[in-house]
């Protein structure tokens, strides 16, 4: 079994790129994310509760629902931390041993830009990555797409952080402005053994639905095509550019703007957006079913 529920939580990092490039993010949904890190501090933030003995029963409560198998949480933080790792193929600690030598620079000089195609593919398995973890957390069907595009009119906090870092990282950065369209006609002009050989797909294929590859691949069309017009209207209505988006990252993280090609890759392999805002998502589903149920 994984890590308990209060130790991830406990351990999310309070710095470092994926929270600089998360920082980067706060103008697209103002005031919506806060770094909430440390089990107890996120139950008196979500609480607002001050009884120490209400909150370890709040704690004790939303451990043991992590904890029961027969409950989708373990599979959705699964999903989170799969989706993010299976992407970032170079691995963190190649990165890590370049930073402070030459700064990015450097280590770029390691990193390929993906083909278009591999990042449309990536793009649209991260976004079915939500709707199937969205499903489990909520106890629901995993191809509830009706369900999961009616939640998303009422996203909030870091469930929103982790949309519009989906189309910020894995959208307009590295596909430009019609990335949704792109993405689409990609996915839509391949055949499943195609999609078979995407490192992204393979990480999370078997809590895809689908009987199989032909299956899944009709899932994730059909996922992305529903959640394109939300996609689209949430870059019209916050105004986002590529340009916009990189400009502002870089006043958090150290590249230079004639490397912008590379920023994708560099955002793949390094931040691990996902992963990070799924388990504080996942922190406070608990929390707030472990209230209701006291």
């Amino acid at each position: 079994m994984s890590k308990p529920i209060y130790e991830l939580v406990d351990e999310l990092p309070k710095g470092g790129l994926t929270v600089s490039a998360l920082r980067s993010l706060d103008f697209v949904v103002p005031g919506q994310w806060d770094n909430l890190v440390g089990f107890d501090n996120t139950i008196r933030t979500v609480t607002g509760e001050t009884d120490e003995s209400l909150i370890q029963q709040i704690g004790e409560r939303a451990v043991a629902l992590y904890n029961d198998k027969s409950q989708g949480y373990q599979r959705a933080l699964w999903l989170y931390d799969t989706v993010d790792s299976a992407s970032g193929l170079l691995g963190t600690a190649a990165l890590a041993n370049r930073i402070g030598q030459d700064s990015f620079l450097g280590f770029l000089k390691h990193l390929t830009p993906k083909p278009e195609r591999a990042q449309s593919i990536d793009l649209c398995v991260k976004l079915v990555t939500e709707l199937v973890a969205f499903c489990q957390i909520n106890g629901i069907p995993g191809d509830s797409i009706g369900d999961f595009l009616a939640s998303l009119k009422d996203y909030s906090g870091e469930s929103l952080m982790r949309m519009a870092a989906l189309v910020s990282f894995d959208g307009l950065i590295p596909l430009g402005p019609s990335f949704t369209d792109k993405a689409l006609s990609m996915i839509k002009g391949m055949n499943a053994s195609e999609l078979e050989k995407n490192q992204t797909f393979k990480g999370v294929k078997d809590l895809i639905p689908g009987n199989n590859d032909a299956g899944k691949h009709a899932f994730i069309t059909e996922s992305f095509e529903s959640t394109k017009g939300w996609m689209d209207s949430f870059v019209a209505s916050k105004g986002l550019t590529q340009a916009g988006l990189i400009d502002n990252l870089s006043k958090f993280i150290d590249f230079s703007k004639d490397k912008v090609d590379y920023l994708g890759a560099l955002l793949d392999v390094s931040v691990k957006y996902y992963r990070h805002t799924g388990i504080q998502t996942l922190a406070r589903r608990l929390i707030e079913r472990a209230v209701a149920e006291i």
